[in-house]
């Protein structure tokens, strides 16, 4: 892991945070950087002692460890997601596609595989209360959602719902697929390279190998895909890059 060394503080007014993890040194390590960022922290190292803790007493946002003793990480989030909607980043040292994407249509808001940057992870956190504060604010009768989501064609973006539709039907991404959609779908027709769409997706500071956004990209044709089978709106320029088509079919 890396520090989070320049990274700013959060506001005074403290998040708390709920780290699930049998693996003590991960909890040590990731306490000590949201501490030292202001956020309070509460730890649990199994999954039947965390859904006490976190039903008892919510946190504003949960890291969950899929592989843990006594209950796992996608049975905490099953029985976690029977009552609160607070956002869920899962932790996994598993490399495998359908446990991601079980995890996600379980209600994961996104999901970071071991070893990771600890910038990466803050990054991820500070996005996810920012777009639950946006949808609580929309909620309260703030600015309505309509004013502020990207509409190409049949492609809806709503960032502070962290809400994707394609064709009336909603599209579940990750907080890095959709920032990478995002960043696509805001200027149709023009090329981002694999370097740009890494910072875009990571920041400019973290290293990612290239092959990470074809996968991300393999992803979020194939979610839309599920949709509409015909989507075909992400186009490849080999050796160049990607980019969104212009029009809506």
């Amino acid at each position: 892991m890396v520090s989070a060394e320049g990274a700013n503080k959060e506001d005074p007014v403290s998040h708390t945070i709920a780290l699930v993890d049998d693996d003590r040194n991960i909890t040590t390590s990731v306490s000590i950087l949201l501490e030292s960022e202001g956020f309070k922290v509460r730890c649990y190292h199994d999954g039947s002692e965390a859904l006490k803790g976190l039903t008892e007493a919510p946190p504003d946002l949960a890291i969950l460890d899929i592989k843990m003793p006594r209950m796992d990480g996608m049975e905490l989030l099953q029985n976690l997601r029977k009552t609160t909607d607070m956002p869920v980043i899962f932790l996994t040292s598993k490399d495998d596609e359908v446990d991601e994407l079980l995890g996600l249509r379980m209600g994961a808001d996104d999901y970071i595989k071991k070893p990771f940057s600890q910038r990466l992870l803050l990054e991820r956190i500070r996005t996810l209360l920012r777009r639950m504060e946006a949808r609580d604010e929309v909620a309260n009768g703030g600015k309505p959602a309509s004013e502020t989501a990207m509409l190409r064609g049949d492609l809806m973006l709503d960032p502070a719902r962290h809400l994707v539709t394609w064709k009336s039907g909603q599209v579940d991404l990750t907080v890095t697929e959709f920032l990478i959609l995002q960043a696509l779908a805001q200027r149709p027709g023009h090329v981002k390279s694999r370097d740009q769409l890494i910072d875009i997706a990571y920041g400019e500071h973290i290293y990612v190998d290239d092959r990470t956004i074809d996968s991300h990209i393999k992803r979020l044709r194939k979610k839309f895909r599920e949709v509409d089978n015909s989507f075909s709106q992400i186009e490849t320029l080999y050796g160049v890059g990607y980019r969104y088509k212009d029009g809506g079919t």
